[in-house]
């Protein structure tokens, strides 16, 4: 009987050992990734927004070329991303069931009213989502009057090429077609793209 108490009593051990060691392992984890992110404070419309640095795993990296891609437009019409080489472009990803993108959706917009001829706003859509239609889309578009190039991407390829972990989700891409500036998750702000815009050559 003293046997099997005490086997139990060390097969008990073992699993609260096994917890915690995976719970430090987790906590490690989070802290490597919060070294990879920085916080972007102010405005309280976007606070909690992150900007990934360029060394973090996930989307593609600075310095490099953008993936090209053809997508159709909610009209049947073909866009490819190379259509705009020699302008700098922000290419976004959204949903209608986003409410971040929501929010930042109108400050695009203006940005687009305002540059239109510096800066190229490309809004590619998660049509592939299960949560997406692509009447949602039209109506959205609609009812925002938004001018801007969207488009859809039924597939997830565009979504997958450029590895989303979240959205919105905005890449920032200069003259030559290379990744400039560091991406951004979550809902930007009329000055904040203003200050993309700068960056980019």
């Amino acid at each position: 009987m003293f046997k099997k108490i005490v086997a139990g009593t060390c097969f008990i051990g073992l699993i609260v050992i096994l917890i915690l060691n995976i719970t430090n392992y987790n906590e490690s984890q989070n802290q490597e990734e919060k070294s990879n992110v920085i916080e972007v404070t102010g405005d309280s419309s976007v606070k909690g927004t992150t900007i990934i640095s360029p060394d973090k795993p996930n989307g593609i990296d600075i310095g490099e070329t953008a993936p090209d891609f053809t997508l159709l437009t909610i009209d049947g019409k073909e866009v490819s991303l190379s259509d705009f080489r020699g302008k700098k472009v922000f290419l976004n990803f959204w949903a209608t069931w986003c409410g971040p993108c929501k929010i930042e959706m109108p400050e695009m917009q203006k940005i687009q009213e305002n540059y239109e001829d510096e800066v190229e706003i490309i809004a590619v859509n998660a049509t592939g989502d299960a949560n997406e239609t692509v009447d949602a889309v039209e109506k959205f578009l609609s009812q925002g009057n938004f001018s801007f190039t969207v488009l859809l991407d039924p597939k997830s390829e565009v979504t997958d090429a450029y590895k989303l972990i979240g959205i919105p989700t905005t890449y920032f891409i200069g003259t030559d077609g290379e990744i400039q500036s560091e991406k951004v998750i979550g809902p930007m702000t009329y000055e904040l793209m203003e200050e993309k815009i700068d960056e980019l050559n």
